[in-house]
């Protein structure tokens, strides 16, 4: 167990909630203890002012879930960011041109985050939701979001800089391909990551150019509407 007098009521309070994922109805004491590594009697203590601040509540049977306040932050995140009133309106477009799923993702601590979905009118295509949190070093989302990011070395990210573009077959998950290119602001500060996703067998030996060029139009659009230049884009599409 944790060391409960070597980490801050603010930090242990926040791994409660970081505990929580989009599979968990509900959790037990026993399951929050072991995915924090908190003691129960510390877990009761913090839950209950989460509970009186709302981003907990505890059901009939003792298990816990989340409150409704967590909810609300994330809308006003999604408000100040302002990527919410022009990331799924391009995201619509790429996937009209596409046919295939389009996300929008974020850097979040080791973590790539999908913050905007939309999906295709396909049958077959990935499972990516919005919330879902994807390892920062697997797929083709993550790896710009760590070369336009991070600015992290190495030949694979100097090309993906190079390009403006990454592709990734089965990095995540072995059926699925993805194309991602980088929305960026002014100085080239990364705004996010915009990816079209599906089976792999859509994206392997074809021509990707058309796939490519609808991320560009996308990006080269989020890229004016945040305050960059479009021309960015110009050397690699």
């Amino acid at each position: 167990m944790a060391d409960d007098s070597g980490v801050s009521a603010v930090e242990r309070a926040l791994s409660l909630l970081d505990a929580f994922n989009e599979l968990d109805y509900a959790l037990t004491l026993a399951d929050l203890a072991r995915r924090t590594g908190l003691y129960k009697s510390t877990i009761l203590r913090l839950a209950e002012s989460l509970q009186r601040m709302g981003y907990l509540k505890r059901l009939a049977d003792g298990s816990f879930q989340l409150g409704a306040a967590p909810l609300r932050l994330g809308a006003i995140y999604q408000r100040q960011c302002r990527t919410s009133e022009h990331v799924p309106e391009v995201l619509r477009e790429v996937v009209e041109a596409t046919y295939e799923c389009a996300s929008f993702y974020i850097r979040d601590g080791e973590h790539a985050v999908c913050l905007h979905r939309v999906d295709s009118a396909r049958m077959i295509r990935d499972a990516i939701r919005e919330g879902d949190r994807l390892p920062i070093d697997k797929g083709a989302a993550p790896q710009v979001l760590l070369a336009f990011g991070e600015k992290k070395t190495g030949k694979k990210y100097d090309r993906v800089r190079a390009e403006m573009s990454c592709a990734s077959f089965g990095e995540y998950d072995a059926e699925i391909a993805a194309l991602s290119v980088p929305v960026l602001s002014v100085n080239r500060q990364l705004v996010g990551a915009l990816t079209i996703s599906g089976p792999r067998y859509r994206f392997e030996n074809v021509d990707q150019a058309p796939m490519l060029q609808a991320l560009f139009a996308g990006a080269r659009k989020l890229t004016d509407l945040f305050g960059g230049d479009a021309k960015w884009f110009d050397a690699a599409s």
